[in-house]
């Protein structure tokens, strides 16, 4: 069944043979890749379409083949609007540039968006919004269901603590990262600073050399270390006078983020237009 003349799911459309048909922006990648193994292994899922660049090496080959999966007999193309006419929904991890404009055809085309890139400004953020308020959207930084569960405890934690600790955020990835801080430690940042009655614009503190003065009682610490093969780790610091609270979660794999994408996709094409995250699509709200 349809809604709104959209290729939008009815929240009982997967039964017996109906899949919900899911296409990958970023094919070719890493995390795609990834992404592309969720999907064939989730059996309420199938692959619609598989996009990457124009004149990358693999166009034409078969994504599945790509992705170590074996063959699904989907070949990786680069004509967006041809890949999202054949979906329900479009799983997208590359850049906010690149995701802002696969977000303006799924919105003309009627079709939901799972958006894991990172580094929005937030003027790009503005824009995700306006986007989606012609189809449901679900961006996150992270889609890990236990970096998820993080954002929930840390709101608690922080509220029960007030102004008494201080709070310093450090995480760490791989050198091939592109954006400094993380879009998880940025979320970290903003969750405590909200829970705490903070604007963590004016608060966020990325940088301290030479002689910068005490801290100040408001300020959050952003810290950033980049290296090796390092999937992801960040940790909170809840500093106390003669304690310390520390909460760390570590991804060991990149499964975990495709299996949330997987999640968050056969979620976001139950959802009427808007923009979403994970909170949502894990009831934490």
């Amino acid at each position: 069944m349809r809604v709104n003349n959209s290729s939008l799911l009815t929240p009982c459309a997967w039964m017996g043979d109906i899949m919900i048909k899911v296409a990958v922006s970023g094919a070719a990648g890493r995390m795609g890749g990834r992404v592309i193994t969720a999907v064939k292994e989730d059996p309420e899922l199938q692959l619609s379409g598989a996009l990457d660049r124009p004149l990358h090496p693999y166009l034409g080959m078969d994504a599945g083949l790509i992705a170590g999966c074996g063959a699904l007999e989907v070949p990786i193309i680069d004509n967006l609007n041809e890949l999202v006419k054949g979906c329900d929904v479009l799983i997208d991890f590359s850049a906010p540039t690149v995701s802002l404009k696969n977000l303006e055809v799924c919105g003309l085309n009627g079709k939901a968006m799972v958006i894991g890139s990172t580094g929005f400004s937030p003027e790009e953020r503005a824009l995700a919004v306006e986007l989606a308020r012609t189809v449901p959207v679900m961006l996150a930084p992270n889609m890990s269901v236990g970096v998820n569960v993080m954002f929930k405890v840390l709101k608690d934690v922080a509220k029960i603590l007030g102004d008494d600790f201080d709070v310093e955020i450090v995480e760490a990835h791989h050198k091939m990262k592109k954006d400094s801080p993380s879009g998880t430690a940025v979320r970290m940042g903003e969750v405590i600073a909200e829970a705490l009655g903070r604007d963590y614009s004016k608060v966020a503190n990325f940088h301290r050399e030479g002689i910068c003065g005490e801290r100040t009682k408001e300020e959050i610490g952003m810290q950033t270390i980049r290296g090796g093969d390092i999937v992801g780790e960040h940790t909170a610091y809840f500093i106390g006078m003669g304690e310390r609270i520390e909460i760390t979660h570590r991804a060991h794999t990149r499964d975990m983020f495709s299996h949330g994408a997987a999640r968050a996709a056969k979620w976001i094409v139950h959802q009427k237009p808007g923009l979403y995250d994970m909170q949502d699509v894990l009831g934490l709200r």
